[in-house]
């Protein structure tokens, strides 16, 4: 066990990976939960639906845990919120749009645990003995984002969440006093969002895809589709604002789009004059030079809006020759195949499509490099820990801090259920590391999926699958017939008759001893069939299909 008058800084996700962001904060025997995200599945986790953080640890100590306090609304940051809240009560702290979008989650889950969720205004401060918390305004691609400090007797830990310091935002800007102000009273260590870390220079505007997109909208001559995350309130504002400037109608397609929408008017977010809104149903009604249509679908994501447009299979509505086709996001890493046959398939329908990071089209809610070392200059901190992303982003996060003068041994790369201790003297990594695995969700089940099958899955995609069917005498031990074999996704020696001779060959040499050594015991001839067959097919072909013995006995 830690010595007492400790903080422990310890990532239950989002470290060397892109999602999952959860980080525990304990000092001595009390908890706060920095986030509670989700990642999203891959070409590498067939079947799986989402994939979150192993949060055992917490819910083994929650007599502990005093709040949840959560930076921003995004999926990789609240979307394991419900998982959660089904085994603990946790009060969680956000900003009001932050607990509204954790609100319409947790309804949409069916789990009525709405009273756990305490609204907190930037600046207010908030005790939960023996921790202050602050909520600091931070620009991002989302309203309510913030940057979290938690004063300790020990000193203060300030976590970023995501962000930017966009000099000129759209809607909310960053409060730099408040930040400033933190790294003259001393910030003993600071955890700060790498997601942008190989990115040289200062991220780009809003304000910059403001006149991009108001240049395409006033020369469009059809209707304009245009998709963007539907988080990204300050993107929907200014297509709103373009659409009104070029007297378009705008129409919402995709569940997301709309709900998040009808939220951010409710609250004040987005300013959409309801005569410029049509319903959906109601498209046919307008010339094509009248309509801008608003959806989801910029990652390629299967079901969204867009991409079922691009596969013609909307019900609603078709691509014409002549329609211009915005995509203003870029991809997610791991969407790009996706997006990319999108694209190719809207090109194809004969639509315009405009896209690509060169064309100011979309400006990453990320900081770049030199934003990354302003935020290391404002808040000045003793310990510095990189957080959000993979290993090559916290690695070169890293070398920006100590480029801005921090040293080495005060840098800290931290890896998923690893314990980072800090005290009055030094900080140092623990022995004492806690459960950090990913689980997997499957259709209703949590956790009942495990790496080894997500491998066999993988394999049999990769390899094939094959049946080899054998009756065997119980006297003798002898092949009654020749194997019949079956094979899925491995046809190569289907029907090879020398591969069929040398395989009953020596299925006849393995039956007969091993029926000499255990007469009874099924399990070992069909080890030794596998084991035979695995070496031969991978000697023969290189490839290593999944090998399923089926042996009778007569």
């Amino acid at each position: 066990m830690k010595q007492k008058d400790e903080i422990s800084i310890i990532p239950l996700g989002g470290r060397e990976e892109i999602g999952n962001n959860m980080i525990l904060v304990e000092y001595n025997d009390q908890i706060l939960v920095l986030d509670c995200g989700v990642m999203f599945p891959t070409d590498q986790t067939p079947g799986v639906d989402l994939i979150i953080p192993n949060m055992s640890y917490l819910i083994e100590n929650q007599e502990r845990a005093k709040a949840a306090l959560i930076s921003h609304a995004h999926e990789d940051h609240i979307g394991s919120i419900p998982f959660l809240l089904q085994e603990i009560d946790l009060p969680i702290y956000g900003t009001k749009f932050t607990t509204k979008m954790i609100e319409k989650k947790l309804k949409d889950n069916h789990l009525d645990k709405t009273d756990q969720l305490q609204t907190i205004k930037p600046g207010q401060t908030i005790e939960l003995a023996p921790f202050e918390i602050e909520f600091i305004t931070l620009t991002h691609s989302i309203p309510g984002s913030a940057a979290i400090s938690i004063k300790t007797p020990l000193g203060t830990i300030l976590y970023t969440g995501d962000f930017k310091l966009d000099h000129s935002p759209i809607n909310e800007p960053t409060d730099f006093n408040s930040l400033t102000n933190l790294g003259e009273e001393g910030v003993l260590a600071l955890l700060s969002d790498s997601t942008n870390a190989e990115q040289k220079g200062y991220s780009l505007s809003e304000k910059a895809v403001q006149e991009t997109i108001n240049d395409i909208f006033s020369t469009a001559k059809g209707r304009i589709l245009i998709s963007t995350f539907s988080s990204q309130l300050d993107r929907i504002q200014q297509i709103i604002n373009a659409a009104a400037q070029t007297e378009r109608k705008i129409a919402l397609f995709g569940r997301s789009m709309h709900e998040n929408t009808k939220l951010a008017v409710e609250l004040g977010y987005l300013d959409l004059p309801e005569e410029q809104l049509i319903n959906s149903r109601e498209v046919n009604n307008f010339a094509d030079d009248e309509l801008v249509l608003l959806m989801t679908g910029s990652q390629g994501e299967p079901m969204a809006a867009l991409s079922r447009l691009a596969r013609k299979e909307h019900r609603q509505i078709n691509i014409k020759a002549g329609d211009t086709v915005i995509l203003s996001a870029t991809p997610i890493p791991g969407n790009e195949i996706a997006v990319g046959s999108t694209i190719n398939q809207l090109f194809a329908q004969g639509a315009k499509v405009i896209y690509g990071r060169d064309l100011s089209l979309h400006a990453s809610g990320h900081a770049y490099q030199e934003e990354l070392k302003m935020m290391l200059d404002l808040t000045k901190p003793k310990y510095f820990i990189p957080v959000h992303g993979e290993y090559r982003h916290l690695y070169h996060h890293a070398l920006l801090a100590q480029e801005v003068g921090i040293p080495n041994d005060q840098i800290f790369i931290t890896k998923n259920g690893s314990r980072l201790n800090i005290n009055s003297e030094k900080a140092y990594f623990s022995s004492d590391s806690v459960p950090a695995d990913r689980v997997y969700i499957e259709g209703g089940g949590v956790g009942d999926l495990d790496q080894s099958l997500l491998t066999e899955r993988n394999n049999l995609a990769e390899n094939g699958l094959l049946m080899i069917a054998l009756s065997i005498s119980k006297k003798s031990g002898e092949l009654l017939a020749d194997p019949k074999i079956t094979t899925q996704g491995f046809n190569y020696y289907q029907d090879s008759k020398v591969f069929l001779t040398e395989v009953k060959k020596e299925l006849k040499k393995i039956f007969k001893k091993a029926y000499q050594e255990d007469k009874t015991h099924l399990a070992t001839l069909k080890k030794k069939v596998k084991e035979f067959l695995s070496a031969y097919i991978y000697q023969q072909t290189r490839r290593s299909p999944i090998i399923l013995p089926l042996i009778m006995k007569i």
